[in-house]
């Protein structure tokens, strides 16, 4: 679907007695991102996935801006409402968690209840912004240099080398994983990570206080990092409740597929 700036590549499966849930993939994902989860969903719920900008087959029509997070988010909400979907809930993956809190605190009569899975409402102070995009700035140097599959291989190689996966490489299957990652634009991932980084991003900790939206916030027992800010989350946030997962690290949908379906199912059901 065109829209003003963008043209998203996204689907929308389901029927109409079923409550919808859209799902937000994470940096370096597409719309596949969710498949495994969505195939123990598909009978209780409809649901809508698509490219993020700087991913799959969306394209970004403007300036370098409409990759940003604000611009990004008036986008879907322009694409909800073209596809004629007053409310639903909303899932996120970390950069696409990072969205769906945006979208939470800025539209909140859109959404029943959010799902953020390894989630950050941004960084609080000036200096920690610049250095965060001082380091997605290398990061994106280095994206912009892959000339060949085996350029893209050792890049992802050492992206899941990071604390944060925990044991991700060990799972069977992370070939595959990475192998969708292959099928992103390096180029334009660069610009994602520029434009959508977390140190570009607003900082939403403040705006989190106001929230009257029911949050779950789901983290890996391997992802230290993301449990110490999703527990100050829960603090501030008399909304949201944090659940960690056991057997995952910062990648939980991946990992442990069925407890992430399990906790998304009890809490998308529970009544409010």
């Amino acid at each position: 679907m065109i829209l003003k700036n963008y043209q998203f590549h996204y689907s929308l499966t389901g029927t109409l007695d079923k409550p919808l849930i859209l799902f937000l993939h994470g940096f370096m994902g597409n719309i596949n991102e969710f498949d495994e989860a969505i195939k123990l969903l598909v009978n209780d719920f409809s649901y809508l996935t698509l490219d993020l900008p700087g991913h799959g087959k969306t394209k970004v029509l403007g300036e370098d801006e409409y990759y940003t997070m604000t611009n990004t988010a008036h986008a879907l909400i322009n694409l909800l409402d073209e596809l004629k979907i007053v409310k639903c809930f909303l899932v996120g993956y970390s950069m696409g968690a990072r969205l769906a809190l945006y979208l939470t605190l800025h539209f909140p009569e859109r959404f029943h209840k959010v799902v953020l899975e390894s989630a950050s409402p941004g960084l609080t102070t000036v200096a920690e912004q610049l250095e965060r995009i001082k380091n997605d700035t290398q990061i994106g140097r280095k994206l912009t240099r892959i000339l060949k599959k085996s350029d893209y291989t050792n890049f992802l190689s050492n992206w899941y080398n990071q604390a944060i996966f925990g044991y991700i490489k060990n799972h069977p299957e992370y070939d595959r994983m990475v192998e969708v990652r292959l099928q992103n634009n390096p180029q334009e991932l660069d610009k994602s990570l520029r434009f959508m980084g977390t140190g570009c991003q607003p900082s939403l900790w403040e705006k989190l206080q106001c929230n009257t939206i029911l949050m779950l916030l789901l983290v890996g027992e391997y992802d230290q990092k993301f449990i110490s800010i999703n527990t100050e989350m829960a603090k501030i946030c008399e909304f949201a409740q944090i659940k960690i997962i056991s057997n995952a690290g910062h990648n939980i949908h991946f990992e442990n597929t069925l407890a992430f379906v399990e906790n998304i199912k009890l809490f998308l059901s529970t009544a409010s």
